[in-house]
């Protein structure tokens, strides 16, 4: 686990888009895993201004996202799927037949967690892994107790994280209280992972993910086992290490 430490969150967001830029540059047709919140919103923001500059070519690139809220359509203004296409894909030249997200409103839930991980297997599986992380210590929806073995899979989120949610919504009541996660074992699966933290928020859980001891209680502690990780962390994530 290699730990990087910048100033604040405008350099964070563009040593991320950094990492991700070089990824693309040294493998044209990367499988990328994304995340969505607020985190990596900078990252993809920085990417977009490093497309327009014309260092990046995003045509051949493969994308699977972390998660989608179960129930919400994907034109539903605070789907994932509507939080990609508005921070970077409309921006950039990925062909629309790349992009994977869970979907939402899928009837068969069970059938539409298999897909997934079928199609990210025929992809190659995932070269680079872009993650944030919960106060909870959760990493894609993957909650305190969550399986290690777990693939994607339906997930109740925890009260903790509805209410840091709700920031998004009119009131906690509209957050959805399930979604569709890759699960540990899927995120564990990618040859590299990019975690992202920023705030003084984060520092107590970024501190118990990689001092402490590995456990389901903190699902980012797993994250300890992978062979090729970079934690990116602003001064204050940081603060407590």
């Amino acid at each position: 686990m290699r730990i990087i430490t910048v100033k604040d969150y405008e350099e964070l967001s563009k040593k991320a888009a950094n990492i991700l830029a070089s990824q693309i540059t040294l493998k044209p047709n990367s499988v990328l895993g994304l995340a969505t919140g607020s985190t990596p919103v900078g990252a993809y923001r920085e990417l977009v201004r490093i497309y327009k500059e014309g260092d990046i070519n995003f045509s051949e690139v493969v994308t699977f996202n972390l998660d989608e809220y179960y129930g919400l359509d994907k034109e539903n203004l605070q789907s994932y799927y509507y939080f990609m296409r508005d921070n970077i894909f409309k921006f950039v030249n990925i062909n629309i037949n790349n992009i994977h997200i869970p979907d939402g409103r899928a009837k068969n839930i069970e059938q539409e967690c298999i897909g997934y991980e079928d199609k990210i297997k025929q992809a190659g599986g995932i070269d680079l892994q872009l993650l944030g992380i919960g106060r909870n210590g959760h990493i894609g929806f993957n909650e305190p107790d969550v399986k290690f073995e777990a693939q994607t899979h339906l997930v109740t989120l925890d009260e903790d994280t509805i209410e840091a949610n709700s920031r998004f919504f009119a009131s906690m009541e509209e957050v959805p209280d399930q979604a569709i996660s890759m699960g540990i074992k899927t995120i564990m699966h990618s040859r590299k992972i990019l975690l992202l933290a920023s705030g003084e928020e984060k520092a107590e859980t970024i501190n118990n993910m990689i001092n402490g001891k590995i456990t389901p209680e903190l699902p980012a502690s797993v994250l300890q086992l992978h062979p090729d990780v970079i934690v990116l962390l602003d001064e204050k994530a940081a603060s407590k290490l």
